[in-house]
């Protein structure tokens, strides 16, 4: 039986059966991954993460911290440089093990279905409750305080250990606004996004990844000895999630997934007056589709070595970390071309 009574409207509830947690991921079947597996050509493999330090110098996300690392403890005992000699003096091993104070979207990352929902009345009784993708539920789906054993939070359902199990690997199509706009501020429209896939002659397939360049990830890089705020805020370009005929697009091209190498995909609502969504493409995308969106990726070197060829799509590795429960994960996306 499915979670909900009514469904929002443009969504795709139930369609993938009543209980499903993957969303657009279901897109990628075996033939999707034997379509993609024929894009490697040369075997040369590009890391498109960001070192999980960054953003560092510059705060895009006041809740989210950098990575603390800190030795693991028998005891009191730090197990970093340790002689196991202190333990038998026969023994000749120096061990070195450590652990991390992590925010799961600090940097290159993946949100899953859990991280966006909506006040949305899915029981048909006139009242808007909390609900997620699907229909699943705060405080059985996704709990907070005191959820599972000694979490704060766990996503029950919806978390990115759905992502990993499945796991996300497919064919990544890379749209390069950065080489068809440059690097400012651009609101990108469905007219825009079309007129760069023309361009650049990008073929879009049912299945595919959406891998968005706009030099964001790249600035921030550079910005790391002289970080400028203020002008990151006017790097790159972002969709417009307000766009309804962009969300439009997004449905009927049957894209698996968007990993964008800004913050946040879109272009965020600021007016507090606005109605009524802050993040209008999250809100179609995680919360209607169940389409995953990453943030932060990075795309310069794969880019150059793209064009070069004339070509604009890879076999892409990307699964997030199966933790159960997270809402958010790392990743270290590989493209394979």
């Amino acid at each position: 039986m499915p979670h909900w009574v009514n469904r929002p409207e443009g969504s795709n509830w139930g369609d993938f059966g009543p209980d499903d947690q993957l969303g657009t991921l279901n897109y990628i079947g075996p033939d999707q991954r034997r379509a993609a597996a024929a894009e490697i050509v040369e075997g040369q493999a590009f890391c498109l993460s960001l070192p999980l330090d960054l953003p560092g110098t510059l705060v895009l996300n006041p809740r989210r911290k950098p990575p603390v690392l800190a030795p693991t403890r028998l005891g009191e005992v730090p197990y970093i440089n340790y002689p196991l000699s202190e333990v038998d003096p026969i023994l000749r091993d120096v061990l070195s093990d450590d652990q991390v104070l992590l925010s799961t979207q600090y940097s290159t990352q993946w949100d899953s279905l859990a991280h966006v929902g909506a006040l949305f009345d899915a029981d048909g009784d006139g009242v808007a409750e909390r609900v997620y993708y699907n229909g699943h539920r705060p405080g059985h789906d996704v709990m907070g305080a005191g959820a599972e054993g000694e979490h704060g939070s766990y996503a029950r359902r919806l978390s990115v250990c759905e992502m990993a199990k499945t796991p996300i690997q497919g064919r990544g199509v890379l749209v390069d606004f950065v080489r068809h706009f440059g690097m400012d501020r651009r609101i990108v429209t469905r007219r825009d996004l079309e007129e760069v896939l023309e361009a650049q002659q990008v073929e879009i397939r049912r299945g595919d990844i959406l891998l968005l360049r706009t030099g964001y990830a790249e600035a921030l890089r550079d910005m790391q000895d002289a970080p400028d705020p203020e002008r990151l805020d006017r790097t790159g370009a972002v969709l417009d999630g307000t766009d309804a005929s962009l969300q439009d697009w997004i449905t009927q091209s049957r894209i698996a997934a968007i990993a964008a190498d800004n913050y946040a995909v879109e272009n965020p609502h600021t007016d507090p007056q606005a109605c009524c969504l802050r993040l209008p493409l999250h809100h179609h995308c995680l919360f209607k589709l169940g389409l995953p969106l990453a943030e932060l990726w990075d795309f310069r070197d794969l880019a150059q070595a793209l064009e070069a060829r004339g070509r604009h799509a890879v076999f892409l590795t990307a699964p997030p970390l199966y933790l159960p429960g997270a809402i958010g994960s790392p990743v270290t996306p590989v493209a394979t071309i």
